[in-house]
């Protein structure tokens, strides 16, 4: 499958919450949540007033002229948080594009970019039961904390080069 990684452009930013609601993950069995949760202040720190800060950067995958999935980072107080100046990561894709390879190539555009950007690291917080853990090792990151549901993860970037190089 043919894929595009770009910037996302500021027209496009009002896309960030429906990705946001693609990014909640759902355990098998259970029901997705109602868009409303997205209201829900510690979900609107990912998404609220995206670009007006000077961390904040977005890199899209388009298939076909269409938008069909987001990376993007900012230094705000979420899950992954970890420490001052140090931006979280948010990814989704569409349920049909997943698994093909195009996350990595969107968390691998954004950790370039990071790195070249002087960041010493980044982080992200993911469900235990979440997939993705695996996609997130092979990137870089590591665990590096956990509560009951989650597990917190860093990526180096000025130390482990490999977790952004290629693709």
């Amino acid at each position: 499958m043919e894929y595009l990684i770009r910037p996302m452009k500021k027209e496009e930013y009002c896309l960030l919450e429906s990705f946001l609601y693609e990014a909640i993950f759902v355990p098998e069995g259970c029901a997705k949540p109602s868009r409303a949760i997205l209201a829900q202040p510690e979900l609107q720190v990912y998404v609220k007033d995206f670009g007006k800060e000077p961390d904040d950067r977005c890199f899209v995958a388009e298939v076909e002229g269409e938008i069909i999935g987001a990376v993007w980072v900012r230094v705000m107080n979420d899950y992954g948080h970890i420490g001052e100046g140090i931006p979280s990561f948010a990814i989704s894709l569409y349920e049909q594009y997943r698994s093909k390879g195009i996350g990595t190539a969107l968390m691998k555009a954004m950790l370039r970019e990071l790195a070249e950007a002087g960041y010493d690291k980044t982080s992200l917080a993911v469900q235990k039961a979440n997939y993705a853990i695996g996609m997130y090792r092979n990137v870089g990151f590591e665990i590096i904390g956990e509560n009951e549901e989650e597990y917190i993860m860093c990526c180096v970037l000025k130390e482990k080069k490999h977790c952004f190089c290629g693709g």
